[in-house]
């Protein structure tokens, strides 16, 4: 897992591939008296976009974050980039789940294990009671939102009343049933991650293994997707599967799908969580750990 220390920021850009950009960026960051620690690049060669992550070190930095900010975007305007540094600080997260308990488990025992560093676990949030038991073994506050289809909008609200509160920078959805609206999307565009239980675009929508059954597949999938307004359609950061066979029944597909969907969900989380996504249009470009 890639670590970073508390005097290295991170620089994403990405924009229309010309000559010249690698060595503009790090001219500006050894012009303000940073040092670059890792780079990793790439050119989508069919649209033309440059995509770039750069670790920086800070500890000798000579002016101060907002110069180096207003230097690198002053860079950015000129080659038509976009560009965002993100400087350390905790993530705080926020698990969303129904009663399915895999994949929370799995989020707090990889945390506990210190395999999420820079993580702060703040809040849990479910439409049942079913997992209180768990939030209450690790100490995390379990709040209980019960929906129905005519007070969905007052209910995230509330919701989101509690995440603002708490400060939370990411939202989880560890197999929680429900469907957000497009106003909780909004609230967090690019920080609501879902784990969906298909290799999607395979089977978007519930009940994808009985359906997966039917069909006679030989592949099952999980797929973890920034949410959107668009039901499964969200940027993929990550999938994985396992092959399956005529013999296996629709119990066989469940268990060996959450299996892939807790390890599917952790790596896309620590993806997001050690800014290692640049999200552009429909989809992520993903850097290495």
């Amino acid at each position: 897992m890639t670590s970073v220390s508390e005097t290295q920021a991170i620089l994403l850009v990405h924009g229309p591939d010309r000559k010249g950009i690698v060595a503009a960026f790090s001219q500006t960051l050894f012009g303000h008296g940073c040092g670059i620690v890792s780079s990793e690049q790439h050119t989508d060669v069919e649209s033309s976009v440059f995509y770039q992550r750069i670790v920086f070190d800070a500890a000798e930095l000579h002016t101060d974050r907002v110069s180096l900010e207003r230097g690198i975007e002053e860079v950015a305007s000129r080659l038509g980039m976009t560009c965002e540094v993100r400087w350390p600080k905790p993530k705080r997260v926020a698990i969303f789940v129904s009663k399915y308990a895999h994949c929370l488990w799995e989020l707090l025992l990889r945390h506990d294990a210190g395999e999420l560093p820079g993580v702060e676990i703040v809040q849990i949030v479910s439409n049942h009671e079913d997992l209180r038991h768990v939030a209450e073994h690790f100490s995390v506050p379990y709040a209980v939102f019960k929906v129905t289809k005519d007070t969905k909008r007052a209910v995230e609200d509330r919701e989101l009343a509690l995440l603002k509160d708490k400060q939370v920078d990411l939202v989880v959805l560890a197999r929680y049933m429900q469907i957000i609206t497009d106003e909780f999307c909004a609230a967090y565009p690019h920080r609501v991650i879902n784990i969906h239980h298909s290799f999607l675009p395979a089977f978007i929508g519930s009940k994808p293994y009985h359906r997966a059954h039917a069909r006679g597949v030989k592949l099952v999938g999980a797929t973890a997707h920034y949410a959107t307004a668009d039901l499964d359609e969200g940027p993929i950061i990550e999938q994985d599967c396992a092959r399956i066979s005529h013999k296996n029944s629709i119990d066989d597909l469940l268990r060996k799908g959450r299996v892939l969907e807790k390890n599917v969900l952790v790596t896309a989380v620590r993806a997001h969580v050690e800014d290692r996504i640049i999200v552009y249009e429909s989809k992520c470009v993903v850097f290495g750990e």
